[in-house]
């Protein structure tokens, strides 16, 4: 259940680490529709402390503009969570990303930790929205379709890496570079408990940042498949990000030419069109590409 009155537009996620001002400046600076600072994996466990401060003191110089600034807290297993959100929530972050999410259990848990420190902080209770890193583990890929209602839930994505780890994989690659079929499975698991959820589903990273041309190619493969966004760990991806993920003019056009032949026509089941038929799911589809332009 997306988070209540959140309305922004969700094509590009880009990664910053919370230990370097000068990479989270440049993010935040970027073309980027939401910037993540990252508290996890970017930031050795030596720096996690100087991380929490330096990005607590940048949301806190952003008052007003910080919608588009997340963060990613450490996971619940470790013993990291509590920690950083109680140092960076006084900032005021626009959301949060949970990584290695188990099931609908940790991001329930999540919504009690933030409920607590947004009322210690003069922050609306449940305003700070959420999205979660579902296929990390391999407990995880078994309830991709459990978060349907999940208070504060705003966007689902999943993970390669973390994923081939938790099963012992050597790779999680084909030989052509494709992933392997327990990783595609875990797109599609992502994407099915997204569409569950009401929330968008965020596809993973693309780990080489100077192949655009491939970028290109998979952010229009997964927006095809219902994917709406995707996350970034290079400014130099975003453009082709955002350009991936925006309808194009004739998109536009003939989604709106598909809604108005059916209100030309109430009550009609299929109706012809342009030598083929259209029938209530052409209507449903066009309705929704409208609605991630339109609002």
């Amino acid at each position: 259940m997306m988070a209540d009155g959140l309305t922004m537009k969700m094509r590009s996620w880009l990664f910053a680490p919370g230990d370097s001002e000068k990479k989270m400046g440049k993010a935040a600076a970027s073309a980027a529709d939401i910037v993540i600072f990252d508290l996890e994996d970017a930031v050795a466990e030596e720096n996690k402390p100087a991380a929490r401060t330096f990005i607590h003191d940048f949301l806190a110089g952003k008052t007003g503009e910080n919608q588009r600034l997340w963060v990613r807290v450490n996971p619940l297993d470790g013993k990291h969570t509590l920690t950083d959100l109680a140092a960076i929530m006084p900032g005021r972050p626009g959301g949060i990303m949970l990584p290695k999410v188990y099931g609908r259990q940790d991001a329930e848990l999540l919504d009690h930790y933030l409920s607590a420190l947004e009322v210690a902080h003069g922050i609306d209770e449940g305003s700070t929205p959420v999205i979660v890193l579902v296929t990390e583990t391999a407990q995880s890929m078994f309830h991709t379709g459990d978060f349907n209602g999940v208070r504060r839930l705003a966007a689902m994505t999943w993970g390669a890496e973390d994923l081939a780890d938790s099963i012992g994989a050597a790779s999680n690659l084909n030989a052509d570079g494709s992933y392997a079929f327990t990783y595609e499975m875990a797109r599609s698991l992502c994407l099915l408990g997204a569409a569950t959820a009401g929330v968008p589903a965020i596809e993973t990273i693309s780990a080489n940042f100077r192949d655009l041309d491939g970028l290109k190619d998979r952010a229009q493969m997964v927006r095809r498949s219902g994917y709406r966004g995707m996350l970034a760990i290079h400014p130099a991806q975003i453009d082709v990000i955002n350009a991936a993920f925006t309808p194009s003019e004739e998109e536009i056009a003939e989604a709106r030419e598909i809604i108005a032949v059916f209100e030309a026509n109430p009550g009609v089941g299929a109706i012809g069109y342009k030598g083929g038929m259209l029938d209530r799911p052409h209507l449903s589809r066009a309705q929704q590409l409208l609605a991630q332009v339109e609002g």
